[in-house]
């Protein structure tokens, strides 16, 4: 049996997350799996609430799409399931076009994760998956802080008893300090308690499954002393039984509509599966394989929609939850979908009577597990200016939302990179205290020696910063000690020449060698050599004046290192 999924698996991209797994292993991902129910059930039937949803959606959130995860995805960590960013995002529409909680509006949710679901293979077969590349790990450490930081503000309402929700983290602040007269006090001190235990036990006990004994305690206590009537809010009924298969029903009309909720949908599933993936994949030292994990999430979604549920979500909350309960595959998910089954089947009216509040404490733990301090200040002490990046990526995340925040912290990420190939380090070999010639800092006045000037550029040429190596290379040579006549480019941190900047390079090279000055080319590999050749550089200043390496261009200059004395 083992060799027969062995081969499967090699034919096709499917089990990736699970295979390989021995019998140890998996006995430990199936207890994990079942401490990840304990936990995530009662915060999926949370998010259906924030989905306009009926509460038992939640539930099915992690059946059928956790089982479609888990065959055709990739990451061994991930997990897919209702998430509070995409619920609040297509509730936001959908409410306005059928009544919370009615069979239309269920039917248009399903509908908003069926066209999610074609979106993310439409990706997946154009191999987008790069667009998760431009996630430095600086805007991952940000982003988790700045979600944690999100999501453990959104339990606060429920951990002291408060009434009402907003969507907006800022809201939610208001919306607290508004309704802070009306705590109710044992709420409170549940809430108190279950942190500090979760908390405690985490460093002196981390094998206890605290957040299960809390449910469970929870479920019974309530049950047993009637917490609702003492003001202690709870879930509420849930209905039991598995989902019907079915395709959502809508109309053409209402289909168009929800194409830009779906996009939307799309773009906060491929940036925050993408970081949740990567962070954890990084965190056990194994590779992403964003793709696969694309088409993973498609056939999730996919089985959302027939299931009658909602749109599903790499979700970096329930993920850090998965591994903080020791799961290590996808494996620990399949038998978290068999606890949900057994439980619509046979327990979801028990369901009804755990607190809130204990849900809402147990999120607020894993949220503040999502901001790794100790990575925050050590980026800090190596590089300030990462350091404001991941900041600015964590504020954005809490100021305005998740969608709008990473994609807030890819454009800074490409603006700083742009910013460093605008602006590039520029180097000069110039002699040392020692005699030999050492890089330096390409500044005007220095030069190599007698007439002779060896230049570095450190980054590809382009139109945006192709004068400042024409006014660089002037700069130096009207400011050298001595008349130059002999010009080396050090091209090695050049594999790239566009149109724009090899008609700026040419018309350089043309006018130096007007001047009787030699422009000669060293450490030219073959992608910039051809780029060369097309854009006529070669021919204005030779081909005998290209080399491979640096050497071989000083020997043609009659230039002597000070070193081959």
């Amino acid at each position: 049996m083992r060799d027969f999924l062995a081969n499967w698996t090699a034919r096709g991209s499917v089990l990736k997350g699970v295979l390989p797994l021995n019998r140890a292993a998996a006995m430990r991902d199936a207890l994990a799996g079942v401490q990840l129910a304990s936990m995530d059930i009662p915060q999926v039937l949370g998010y259906a609430r924030i989905a306009g949803m009926p509460a038992v959606t939640g539930l099915y959130t992690v059946f059928l799409p956790l089982i479609a995860f888990a065959l055709f995805g990739a990451s061994r960590h991930l997990v897919v399931a209702a998430d509070s960013a995409t619920a609040t995002i297509f509730a936001s529409r959908l409410s306005t076009m059928a009544p919370v909680s009615g069979a239309e509006y269920a039917s248009l949710a399903a509908m908003v994760a069926l066209l999610t679901a074609a979106l993310l293979l439409i990706a997946r077969i154009f191999k987008l998956g790069f667009l998760a590349d431009f996630l430095s790990r600086t805007v991952l450490v940000g982003f988790l802080a700045g979600v944690g930081v999100q999501v453990g503000i959104a339990m606060l309402g429920d951990m002291l008893g408060l009434p009402g929700h907003a969507a907006r983290t800022t809201d939610q602040l208001v919306l607290v300090a508004l309704h802070w007269a009306q705590l109710n006090v044992p709420t409170l001190a549940i809430s108190v308690l279950v942190v500090s235990a979760v908390l405690v036990f985490k460093r002196v006990w981390p094998r206890l499954p605290v957040p299960l004994i809390a449910v469970v305690g929870g479920i019974a206590a309530s049950d047993l002393y009637g917490f609702a009537a003492h003001g202690i809010a709870v879930l509420g009924p849930v209905t039991g039984g598995l989902p019907a298969l079915r395709m959502p029903s809508v109309t053409w009309q209402q289909m168009l509509d929800l194409v830009p909720v779906a996009a939307s949908c799309f773009v906060m599933i491929v940036a925050q599966s993408a970081a949740a993936s990567r962070v954890f994949a990084e965190r056990h030292h194994e590779a992403a394989d964003t793709n696969t994990d694309l088409l993973g999430i498609a056939a999730a979604n996919a089985a959302a929609a027939w299931s009658g549920a909602f749109v599903v979500n790499g979700s970096p909350t329930q993920t850090a939850m998965a591994d903080r309960a020791g799961t290590r595959s996808q494996f620990a998910q399949i038998v978290f979908a068999a606890v949900v089954a057994v439980v619509l089947l046979f327990f979801s009216r028990l369901l009804q009577y755990l607190p809130r509040c204990i849900l809402a404490s147990i999120v607020f733990t894993i949220a503040v597990g999502l901001v790794d301090i100790r990575t925050l200040i050590a980026i800090r002490r190596e590089s300030p200016g990462e350091f404001a990046l991941a900041v600015s990526t964590a504020a954005a995340v809490v100021l305005i939302g998740v969608e709008h925040g990473i994609l807030l912290a890819v454009a800074v990420s490409l603006l700083r990179h742009v910013r460093h190939s605008y602006r590039p380090h520029t180097m000069i070999l110039a002699p040392g205290d020692d005699g030999l010639w050492i890089p330096v800092p390409a500044v005007p006045g220095t030069q190599t020696a007698p007439g002779l000037i060896v230049y570095r550029f450190g980054a590809d040429l382009f139109y945006a910063n192709d004068h400042f190596f024409v006014d660089d290379t002037r700069s130096l040579i009207n400011h050298a000690p001595s008349t130059v006549r002999c010009f080396v480019i050090d091209a090695s941190a050049i594999t790239d020449l566009d149109y724009s900047a090899a008609r700026s390079v040419g018309e350089l090279c043309g006018l130096l060698k007007q001047s009787g000055i030699q422009v000669m080319f060293a450490r030219v590999n073959r992608y910039l050599r051809s780029d060369m050749d097309r854009h006529g550089i070669t021919p204005i200043i030779g081909a005998s004046c290209i080399f491979g390496t640096l050497h071989e261009a000083l020997h043609a200059a009659g230039v002597v290192q000070p070193a081959d004395k």
